[in-house]
Formats: C-alpha cells, sequence, structure tokens
C-alpha cells in the first residue's frame, strides 16, 4: 500500500530547493540524506533526497533530480510516496485512512465527509467538506474528536459553535437587556 511521507510545495530560490508539507510523525527519519521516493504523479518522480532543513518549523528538501526552480515549479503538488503497511498504533492513522470517512455528529447527524489532513504546528487539522460543498477544519484532538471508526466507516465529531458553516447558536432560555422597559435613569 502507498502512503504519502509529503506534498511538495514551493520552489525556494533558483537551485530547487522546495517547501514541503509533512504527512509523518516522524520526518527526520523519513526525509534522510539518501532515501528515495516514488511520487504521485508518477511523472514528477522517482526523487531522492540529497539534503533537508528546518527553519521556522517548515521543512526544506534539496532532491537529486530537481536541479531548477523550473524542475522545481513543475513538481509542486507532487506527494512523495513509499510502501508501507497500515498504522498498528491505537490512536494513530494514515491520511488515506481517514479520507472518505463519513464526519458524524454523536446523536448520529451527518456533518460531511473527510478530504484532508493538514499537519500544523500545534496539532493536525481534520478537513470534513460539509453538505453544503463549505469546508471545515476541525482541530484533531480528543475533545473535538472523539470517535475514529475506521471499520465502520466515520468519524464523531463534537466541535465548538462555530467551526461548521451554517450552524445556529442553541437558545439558552436568557434574555438580555431590560425587557420591562424600567431602565435606569
Amino acid at each position: 500500500m502507498k502512503l504519502t511521507v509529503a506534498r511538495i510545495g514551493r520552489a525556494h530560490g533558483l537551485k530547487g530547493e522546495v517547501t514541503v508539507e509533512l504527512h509523518t510523525d516522524i520526518p527526520e527519519e523519513r526525509l534522510t540524506a539518501g532515501a528515495t521516493f516514488d511520487t504521485e504523479p508518477v511523472a514528477a518522480g522517482p526523487l531522492t533526497v540529497v539534503k533537508t532543513r528546518t527553519q521556522a518549523g517548515r521543512w526544506y528538501v534539496v532532491f537529486k533530480e530537481i536541479n531548477s526552480r523550473e524542475f522545481a515549479d513543475a513538481a509542486r503538488g507532487a506527494e512523495l510516496v513509499i510502501e508501507g503497511d497500515e498504522s498498528d498504533e491505537d490512536d494513530a492513522w494514515y491520511i488515506h485512512e481517514l479520507v472518505g470517512l463519513a464526519v458524524v455528529r454523536p446523536d448520529g447527524t451527518e456533518v460531511g465527509k473527510v478530504v484532508d489532513l493538514q499537519s500544523m504546528p500545534a496539532q493536525d487539522l481534520l478537513i470534513v467538506k460539509q453538505a453544503s460543498g463549505e469546508r471545515a477544519m476541525i482541530p484533531f484532538v480528543d475533545e473535538f474528536v472523539p470517535e475514529v471508526d475506521i471499520d465502520g466507516g466515520r468519524v464523531v465529531i463534537t466541535p465548538p459553535y462555530g467551526l461548521l458553516a451554517g450552524e445556529e447558536p442553541e437558545a439558552t432560555g436568557e434574555t438580555h437587556g431590560n425587557a420591562s422597559g424600567d431602565g435606569d435613569n
């Protein structure tokens, strides 16, 4: 099974260095000098890592086969893939295991489908395409994503108000202001 390690981003400089969007928790083990990756689409690779560096939390990679800004621009969006097995950790999933799962509320109400997972410095974000077509970014933490059921084909979410498009605030029964009209004079 093909697993995505990273996606090639923008060119950096004129000699072919590129940024990469990581899809692995162990980039320092995967992106080592000499590592070779197949790519999706296939036309971009295989690619061999020459060197890597990080700056301000972003990863930069130089590949042997990409030696100019033009080649770097042409490779943008290509995914670096490896052969691998499904995750055997209890609370760890690969992106391909999550994409396509139904996203539901605890009561079973369908919200949409998982379309991506973005790795961010604080936590990952589950990208959900709602039935309306709008995308929502849900922090992938236990508080907001209490259940991932790969076999059942669903993810249960409990996001706070405002993360999903089209939500109406729940009525609290409270009123604000002075309803009697007896203002303080």
